[in-house]
């Protein structure tokens, strides 16, 4: 081997040796860095706002046991007709109405399951007819329940409040739960004995369902209804929030 070749793999050696122990420091140096980041404290908090509603939702229809398919369609429909008419009379706009249930059905005869001529008899033919109809103004509710059952309905399904525009009621809860989530992620860094530092991420999700309806009942129709009581109560909307903070 010549000097030259010598000396120019000793020069590749030393700059070899170089870059590796770069290396090493780079790696030493971003270790703390990368295990201050693991540092934190992530905690999940929520909040709750309500409000009052300022629409429902009423599930009002007719059902109609008669000897034939024909008959009992035909009776049902009378008795929609009427309904129609009285949603009409309190101001309610077709748009507004819109047909959730209907179904025909036979009736079997079980009474005597000794008698073979008993069994699986067909008895007649239900035919049921349900309507939902959305109500703006709060105070119609009674009004509308009664005018249904007086046109002829003989089930109301259930009532449904709501808020119309949740916008302010999504804030307030939000901000609810981020006081929830600062004032747990305080209280755990205090008793780690440590300092939080600045939010790492943070992400929502909503924690609260719609409105639970009203029990499903049935009834039989009266001379004239009396405009029911309702009491719609408030409102509620949950929001939880999940934050990781760094701690230092």
């Amino acid at each position: 081997m010549n000097p030259s070749q010598s000396a120019r793999r000793a020069a590749l050696a030393a700059t070899t040796a170089t870059a590796v122990l770069a290396t090493g420091l780079v790696s030493c140096t971003d270790q703390p860095e990368s295990f201050a980041e693991s540092r934190s404290i992530s905690v999940t908090g929520q909040g709750e706002a309500s409000g009052p509603p300022d629409q429902a939702e009423v599930s009002a229809g007719v059902q109609i046991l008669a000897d034939t398919v024909i008959e009992a369609t035909r009776q049902n429909q009378a008795v929609i007709e009427r309904i129609m008419a009285a949603l009409d009379e309190q101001g309610i706009p077709r748009e507004k109405i819109q047909t959730s249930n209907y179904g025909i059905w036979a009736e079997q005869n079980y009474d005597d399951p000794r008698d073979p001529r008993q069994r699986n008899r067909i008895s007649g033919y239900r035919v049921s007819n349900v309507v939902s109809v959305s109500i703006d103004d709060i105070e119609k509710v009674g009004d509308v329940l009664a005018a249904v059952t007086n046109a002829g309905a003989n089930t109301i399904q259930g009532i449904q409040f709501g808020v119309r525009d949740t916008a302010a009621l999504e804030q307030k809860a939000r901000e609810a739960a981020m006081a929830d989530v600062r004032a747990r992620a305080e209280a755990l860094a205090k008793l780690a004995g440590v300092q939080l530092g600045e939010v790492l991420s943070i992400s929502t999700s909503p924690s609260g369902g719609p409105p639970r309806p009203m029990m499903a009942r049935s009834f039989e129709v009266a001379d004239m209804a009396p405009a029911p009581g309702i009491s719609p109560g408030q409102q509620s909307l949950s929001v939880q929030i999940h934050a990781t903070f760094a701690i230092r």
